[in-house]
């Protein structure tokens, strides 16, 4: 089926028994947080209290705040959800875990959550400790946590609401390689999304639940097909690939994405916009009408100022670590998704150096960072901690292992093989080169891999340094967990690149065709 659209004509042919049934909900939205509760810049970054003084910052809870609130005004009947990843990012996660992120979103009002693959970055434990402490419902319906004591009975697969007198459904996704992307533990499996969710609408319809949201923290490729796949989905408030979508610069598609009667939405990420989405049903729970737009939050938007009080005092504690200027930058160095994730990027090349700088007297000759571990860009000046941490939050060590050249090229294949979603499993490197060609089948991408300027050999055993969460497999890097002589526990990545960084003198990024695309 095709949306339709109501023109006036067509409104003037319904009697007004059928029109008065019609139900307009407003959803407002976002995804991909990743604890920005402060502004941001351009890159995505902190924000200095030069620029945001000049009206150069976005997002931060404050201006959200703000923003919810108008939009909450301007619709009689309006829902605010999550799509995931409300952790990890800065240091205010790092310092807090999920404490300030349940805070705010209570006070936000949220009605509902997704869980998104970093939800799991410090393990159940954390997560459970974030459930308990907000007020709304944690979704997640393509994973059997019933194994899980600290989840178990915790997290629904769905959930129905009511508002303005109707029930709405609200089914929960979180990306199905979950246990690659961050640290679940063995005790949680998850499970096809297109399964999960057309269980879940089945249930839902069964009950006579007629319109339904699904929040998927799946990525947008992902969202088109969940889509296209199953029947009875009216919304999904996407996640994860963090897309934007609208009609400006930039923008992955439209907003909404139609596929059929199925609208799909993406707010970007870090806070930079509000997601606002204006859907209209027919009595039986078909889209009729679905418009709107991410708002973005510039400095057109005020910032509360009881939020930015309450952001401002969280701060503090972290103040000493992240205002330590630790290096300068003599030009911006790139280190946006879009780039580390497919190509050669100069913050990837910077990180795989610093680490292969820092071990290289250990015998180790090789480097490898994914593409999904470096998070922000940094500008032109003084760089401090701050920065650099939020480049690099996850508190990653050093990993020191050796394997030989073939197990190299499958791990190069593996960080390949996905490269068309934009995943974090690209590798960026150090003392090695390789080509690849992403028309050829994942698996048969790679060549003409390079070992300090000779063609590696499969049968030569190497030393490899990467970071503790790829060395276990993180980001499909399974090839890596049965590794020679391995050692996880080297200093914190954030600071091996930091102190790379500050003995190089005013730092120039570069790129140098270690990673060639063919």
């Amino acid at each position: 089926m095709t949306i339709r659209l109501l023109t006036s004509a067509a409104a003037l042919a319904l009697t007004a028994g059928v029109a008065s049934a019609d139900y307009t909900l407003t959803i407002l939205h976002t995804n991909d947080f990743h604890a920005r509760f402060e502004p941001i810049n351009r890159f995505d970054s902190g924000c200095s209290a030069e620029d945001d003084a000049e009206g150069k910052c976005f997002g931060g809870s404050a201006r959200l705040m703000t923003a919810i609130g108008e939009a909450r005004a301007r619709s009689n009947n309006s829902i605010l959800v999550d799509g995931g990843d409300q952790f990890q990012g800065t240091l205010f996660y790092t310092y807090y875990k999920g404490k300030l992120a349940a805070e705010m979103m209570n006070q936000m009002g949220y009605d509902g959550m997704t869980v998104g693959n970093h939800e799991f970055d410090d393990g159940p434990e954390v997560l459970r400790g974030f459930v308990d402490a907000v007020e709304f419902p944690i979704l997640m319906s393509n994973a059997d946590i019933s194994g899980e004591p600290l989840l178990a009975g915790a997290i629904q697969k769905s959930v129905v609401i009511e508002r303005g007198g109707e029930k709405i459904g609200m089914i929960g996704l979180t990306p199905e390689d979950t246990d690659e992307l961050a640290s679940p533990g063995p005790n949680v499996t998850f499970t096809d999304p297109v399964a999960a969710v057309q269980g879940e609408v089945d249930r839902l319809t069964a009950e006579g639940v007629n319109k339904i949201i699904v929040l998927s923290h799946s990525g947008y490729n992902t969202d088109l097909r969940i889509a296209e796949q199953t029947t009875g989905v009216d919304v999904i408030v996407g996640g994860h690939s963090n897309t934007l979508l609208g009609d400006m610069e930039g923008a992955a598609g439209a907003y909404p994405t139609m596929v059929g009667d199925t609208a799909i939405v993406q707010a970007y990420a870090y806070g930079k916009f509000l997601g606002e989405l204006n859907v209209t049903f027919d009595d039986a729970g078909v889209i009729t009408e679905a418009v709107g737009a991410p708002i973005i939050m510039d400095a057109a938007v005020a910032e509360d100022e009881a939020t930015k009080a309450r952001i401002a005092e969280a701060a503090v504690p972290l103040e000493e670590i992240r205002n330590r200027v630790v290096a300068e930058a003599a030009e911006a160095i790139e280190g946006d998704r879009s780039v580390c994730r497919a190509m050669e990027c100069p913050m990837g090349s910077l990180i795989a150096d610093a680490m292969l700088d820092r071990v290289k007297d250990q015998g180790i000759q090789i480097a490898i960072q994914n593409g999904g571990g470096i998070r922000a860009s940094i500008d032109a000046g003084p760089i401090t901690m701050g920065e650099v941490l939020t480049v690099l939050p996850f508190q990653n060590t050093l990993s020191t292992f050796q394997v030989t050249g073939a197990t190299i090229v499958a791990a190069l294949e593996n960080g390949v093989s996905q490269i068309e979603e934009g995943a974090g499993r690209f590798p960026q490197v150090a003392g090695l080169s390789y080509a690849f060609d992403a028309t050829k089948p994942a698996g048969e991408r790679v060549s003409d891999v390079m070992v300090g300027g000779a063609p590696i050999e499969m049968d030569k055993v190497y030393g490899v340094v990467s970071n503790n969460y790829v060395r276990n497999g993180g980001d499909g890097y399974a090839m890596f967990r049965d590794a020679q002589n391995a050692y996880d526990f080297g200093p914190d990545l954030a600071d091996v690149t930091a102190e790379f960084l500050a003995k190089t003198g005013p730092f120039k990024p570069y790129t140098d065709g270690r990673i060639t695309k063919k």
